[in-house]
């Protein structure tokens, strides 16, 4: 996959995010703040510029995005998308192109920050709900094809948001509510899905 090929899927993951920012927000409204579809619009905003920008290699594009994010004001998603995005970089190639070992190895590296900041697992009813099925995904596949690999991690984290439904959330605002957060996804895990699902577009 090249940077080019790479930066159209990145440019429909914040689309696909831009896109369902007033069903996020009524998500949100339920038992949260009702800012996270706006700040998750920030955030697909600053990712889609950074890629427009960007003028190195994939290294550096992804860099880009994780310092665009890093400088938002909003809610909590903020830290968390700009500590994912930046371990996404860190074992990135700084060349044009990434092959299917490559994207293995960005994904793995990306869960492994963001586990250590948010400490959040499967179940807890937050982002990482839909992250980890499709990263543990990603890390299993064993086939050559890019653009196969992220269709299955889209179905993946798709799933983990719908399967949030059934969970009691663990952190933040909703944490309060118990018992009560049953029957609605998690914002977070649902931003997370809308994201994956754009990198399956090529």
């Amino acid at each position: 996959m090249t940077k080019a090929e790479l930066a159209a899927r990145l440019k429909h993951a914040c689309a696909s995010v831009l896109s369902a920012e007033a069903e996020l927000t009524e998500i949100d409204s339920r038992f949260g703040d009702a800012d996270h579809g706006l700040t998750m619009a920030k955030i697909a905003g600053a990712i889609d510029r950074a890629v427009d920008q960007s003028e190195g290699g994939i290294r550096a594009m992804l860099d880009d995005a994780a310092m665009a994010v890093m400088t938002l004001n909003g809610g909590s998603a903020v830290p968390l998308w700009n500590t994912w995005l930046d371990g996404l970089q860190e074992d990135a190639p700084e060349g044009d192109e990434i092959d299917v070992a490559g994207l293995k190895a960005i994904f793995a590296k990306a869960l492994e920050e963001l586990d250590d900041m948010s400490g959040a697992k499967v179940g807890d009813k937050t982002m990482m709900d839909a992250l980890i099925p499709a990263s543990k995904i990603i890390a299993a596949y064993q086939g050559g094809d890019e653009a196969e690999l992220l269709s299955l991690a889209a179905q993946a984290a798709v799933q983990g948001a719908e399967d949030s439904k059934g969970f009691v959330s663990k952190f933040g605002r909703a944490k309060s509510y118990g018992a009560q957060t049953i029957g609605t996804p998690d914002a977070g895990a649902v931003s997370m899905s809308y994201f994956f699902q754009g990198l399956a577009k090529a």
